[in-house]
């Protein structure tokens, strides 16, 4: 980075929110921005996340941008290494890279209050930029369980997110700890690689299967040559899952119907019924994210497969202890036990205009003025932030949604005009957190009976959001100054060595 280098936008991640930011700043006329990301390459999750099986649960068509549809997705359901392509070429069509600073980690973010901008420093420097974008994503630092005798552990260890594809499976003792999303893609993955599978299951998870199948050559013609299919396709997929909200966020007894169909789906592979026992959720469905696999079942049938009904405890030299005291010898250990979700590493290194980190603004639970603003942290915004979340539809409606606020927020602080920063106020975030948080009390995800990610420390749900993807749309829409305090900066008295209004002595234009 040039010495003194300042930027009017930074953002932080390139992953789809990153991407994303990129994308709309360029299609708003601003280029005086970077991308820091930490890693050699693009993708966020969708190069992080490389084990067997890696694919989506939400349908390509509604799993890309609406700016950049593909009408050449290979399946119905995309898997990792398509998802990661595409975020390639949208970095390329879009001319992306020139802005991105790749191997650089953000190390610390500090708000300057007298020049009204954020002082990042990074593993390759440090720089300034009047507005922070984190586009870091909640699924992109993994969360390993503190266990008893971890650390002495004779074997090979890692997460699921941080695949080693240089250890062979083939032959060899395997201890798969969780049953979430990505466990349920792992298991029938290894399954027939490994010599003896053990799954340390703490809770089971509901699960639907996966219809899921190559797109023909015929559908991609038509999407190519009549782009308005596509769109069709893409609408039809997003009505389906904003009708279904209303079962989640209302009337969680409606899935009841639901739940019925995921015990069939079980019983057609599970005929050992005390299997079946183990496997059957004791919570409403919805509660945990309903998951979506054809070949799980199957899989966990198989004579090579041990289900344990209760979550790693110990690790005794080679032998992994459950809770229930059920002991296995394992030569490797795969954890899919999730992510730092509700406790995301990058707010210990933002420092707000108190001199407080997010992290401890946020120590009794997150929360953000329309799950972008922080109060107290001005100019610094956050893509997929505090109740943004879906537990039933794709996440990138909800992207698109942040970087309508994002452009309009911009916006703002032109219209405003010198050095000038938005501040959110702290009754604004309350009240919208309060509004959230009460439509959330009657949700399947804080009424379903169940323990799962979405809820912090103290039991506060501050991951989902409780209504329909149009709702939050329109919440987004614009930025209201009301809800904000407009910080100002006299302009510099200009004269001989006077530094330009806006930048560092020294800065790069």
């Amino acid at each position: 980075m040039a010495e003194h280098e300042h930027v009017r936008v930074a953002v932080i991640g390139s992953g789809f929110g990153g991407l994303g930011a990129a994308v709309r700043l360029r299609r708003e006329g601003i280029t005086d921005f970077v991308v820091l990301e930490r890693a050699d390459s693009v993708g966020g999750t969708w190069r992080d996340n490389s084990y067997p099986g890696c694919a989506c649960d939400v349908p390509s068509h509604l799993y890309s941008f609406s700016f950049a549809p593909n009408p050449d997705w290979p399946r119905t359901f995309s898997g990792q290494r398509h998802i990661r392509a595409y975020l390639e070429h949208v970095t390329d069509l879009f001319g992306l890279r020139p802005h991105i600073r790749f191997d650089s980690e953000v190390k610390l973010m500090t708000w300057d209050t007298e020049n009204l901008w954020w002082t990042v420093e990074t593993t390759r420097g440090t720089l300034t930029a009047d507005v922070v974008v984190s586009a870091t994503g909640p699924l992109s630092d993994p969360k390993i369980p503190d266990i008893p005798g971890l650390e002495s552990f004779p074997g090979k260890v890692f997460h699921s997110a941080r695949w080693d594809h240089d250890y062979d499976l083939r032959g060899k003792r395997v201890a798969m700890v969780g049953t979430g999303a990505s466990a349920i893609q792992i298991v029938p993955a290894i399954q027939p690689q490994a010599g003896r599978l053990t799954l340390f299951q703490r809770t089971p998870p509901w699960v639907m299967p996966r219809v899921d199948r190559a797109i023909s050559g015929a559908e991609r013609w038509l999407h190519r040559r009549l782009p308005a299919t596509a769109q069709a396709r893409r609408a039809l997929l997003w009505g389906i899952r904003e009708l279904q909200v209303q079962a989640f966020t209302k009337h969680p007894d409606e899935l009841g119907l639901v739940e019925q169909l995921a015990r069939r789906n079980m019983a057609r592979a599970i005929k050992d019924p005390a299997l079946r026992a183990k496997l059957t959720p004791d919570y409403r469905i919805g509660c945990k994210r309903i998951l979506l696999s054809s070949t799980y079942y199957p899989a966990l049938a198989q004579p090579n497969v041990d289900v344990v009904a209760g979550g790693l405890s110990e690790i005794r030299g080679s032998t992994a202890v459950a809770a229930d005291g059920t002991e296995a010898e394992v030569d490797a250990i795969v954890f899919g036990t999730g992510f730092h979700v509700t406790d995301m590493p990058i707010a210990e290194r933002v420092v707000g205009a108190a001199g407080v980190t997010l992290a401890e603004s946020w120590k009794n639970g997150m929360r953000a003025l329309r799950g972008a603003s922080a109060a107290g942290f001005p100019n610094w915004m956050t893509i997929i932030g505090p109740n943004t979340g879906l537990g039933n539809s794709s996440m990138i409606l909800m992207i698109e949604s942040q970087l309508n606020y994002m452009a309009d927020y911009l916006r703002q602080l032109d219209v405003l005009g010198g050095r000038t920063a938005l501040d959110a106020r702290p009754a604004a975030v309350d009240a919208w957190n309060d509004r959230v948080q009460q439509r959330m009390e009657r949700t399947v995800w804080n009424t379903g009976g169940c323990t799962s990610w979405y809820l912090d420390a103290s039991g506060r749900n501050t991951t989902i959001w409780p209504g329909t993807t149009t709702e939050f749309r329109r919440a987004t829409r614009r930025v209201d100054l009301a809800e904000y305090e407009v910080l100002r900066k006299p302009a510099p008295v200009s004269g001989a060595g006077a530094a330009p209004a806006g930048r560092p002595s020294g800065a790069a234009a």
